[in-house]
C-alpha cells in the first residue's frame, strides 16, 4: 500500500495557486447535458479539457443520495481539468425526472441500488458516441462500489480505467449496521418486503420505515429489497477478487465511513496485479481541498502508467 509522498504535496501546493487564478475559465467551459431513459431526463455536468473527448476521460459518480454539484465532485472536476482530464458528472436519477441538488428524504423512495448500472450505461454511451476512446470510470463512495459493479458486467472497449475513491463495502447496508443506525432488526424489514415483491406487490410503498440515511421514510417494497438483500456484489473488496481493467482505489486515514477498507482491500491488492492502492495520510471520506487535488493527482499517474 502507498502512501503520498511529500514531493507530490508540494506539486499540489504549486498547482493550487494556478488553479486559483485559472477557475474561472475551467467554470465558464462547464456545461449540462442531458438525456432520456425510460420517460426521465437525466442530467451530467461536462468539463472539457483542451483534448476534448480524444484524450483521458472521467466518468464521474457521487455517493448515496448526494448530487454532482456537491463540493467534493465540483471541485474534483476542476481538477481533473488542471491535469489534462475531461469529466463528465452525472446525477443518477433516483426515480427523479431531472433530479438536481441532494435528495429529500420526504420524497417516496422509489429507486434502487442497480439502476446505477443501467444510467452508467447510458452515459458510456454518450461518451462513446462524442469519440471517446480511453474512459476512466471514478466513483465515490457508494458510487464506487456501483461502478466497481458496473465494470464488472460491462464489456465496454471503451472503458480502460476504474477508480474507486472510498468505495463501499458490505457493511454499510448489513444487518449490523442497520440495528446500530436505528436500533431494529433489518430481517423484519426485510422480510416484509420480500413478501410483498413475492406477491407481485413490489411497487407497494412501506411507510414510516428507516432507509439508507432517511429516518421514518416511505419507501416501495422492491427498493428496499434491492438495496438491502444481502449480495456479495455490495462490497467492493469482493468484486476486485476479479479485476476487469486496472483499478485503482484511494482510500484516507480520517475515514470512519468506510472504516473497514483497508483492512479488506489488503490482500485483493496484494494477489491481484490490477489492483493499486493509495492511502491519502489525513483524509477524511469526502477528499477536500488538497486531498482532493491529490485524487486528480493520483488519478493522472495511474492512467499514465
Amino acid at each position: 500500500m502507498q502512501s503520498l509522498k511529500y514531493t507530490r504535496r508540494l506539486a499540489a501546493l504549486a498547482l493550487g495557486s494556478v488553479l486559483s487564478l485559472s477557475t474561472w475559465a475551467v467554470q465558464a467551459e462547464e456545461k449540462e447535458v442531458k438525456q432520456t431513459l425510460d420517460g426521465q431526463t437525466l442530467n451530467a455536468n461536462l468539463t472539457l479539457s483542451d483534448d476534448g473527448y480524444q484524450g483521458d476521460v472521467v466518468l464521474l459518480l457521487h455517493g448515496t443520495l448526494t448530487h454532482n454539484e456537491r463540493s467534493t465532485y465540483a471541485q474534483l472536476q476542476n481538477n481533473l481539468k488542471a491535469y489534462g482530464m475531461t469529466s463528465l458528472a452525472i446525477n443518477l436519477s433516483l426515480g427523479v425526472d431531472d433530479r438536481h441538488g441532494e435528495y429529500d428524504c420526504a420524497t417516496t423512495h422509489t429507486h434502487k441500488h442497480t439502476d446505477a448500472l443501467k444510467e452508467l450505461g447510458l452515459w458510456m454511451g454518450w461518451l462513446e458516441n462524442k469519440g471517446a476512446e480511453n474512459i476512466t470510470l471514478m466513483g465515490h463512495s457508494r458510487g464506487g462500489n456501483q461502478a466497481a459493479w458496473y465494470a464488472s458486467e460491462a464489456q465496454r472497449p471503451s472503458l480502460k480505467h476504474l477508480v474507486l475513491v472510498a468505495p463501499a463495502t458490505g457493511e454499510q447496508q448489513s444487518p449490523a449496521d442497520y440495528k446500530k443506525k436505528y436500533g431494529v432488526a433489518l430481517e423484519s424489514v426485510l422480510d416484509k418486503a420480500e413478501a410483498l415483491v413475492k406477491q407481485g406487490k413490489g411497487d407497494e410503498v412501506m411507510k414510516g420505515e428507516d432507509f439508507i440515511y432517511c429516518e421514518d421514510t416511505n419507501v416501495t417494497a422492491e427498493a428496499f429489497v434491492d438495496y438491502y438483500a444481502q449480495r456479495p456484489q455490495f462490497d467492493t473488496p469482493t468484486l476486485l477478487q476479479n479485476p476487469v481493467v486496472p483499478t485503482l482505489v484511494i482510500m484516507g486515514t480520517e475515514d470512519n465511513v468506510v472504516a473497514d477498507l483497508p483492512e479488506k482491500i489488503a490482500p485483493v491488492a496484494e494477489q491481484q496485479d490490477l489492483v493499486t492502492t493509495v492511502t491519502l495520510d489525513g483524509a477524511d471520506h469526502f477528499f477536500r481541498d488538497f486531498f482532493n487535488e491529490d485524487i486528480a493527482i493520483e488519478t493522472e499517474q495511474f492512467i499514465a502508467d
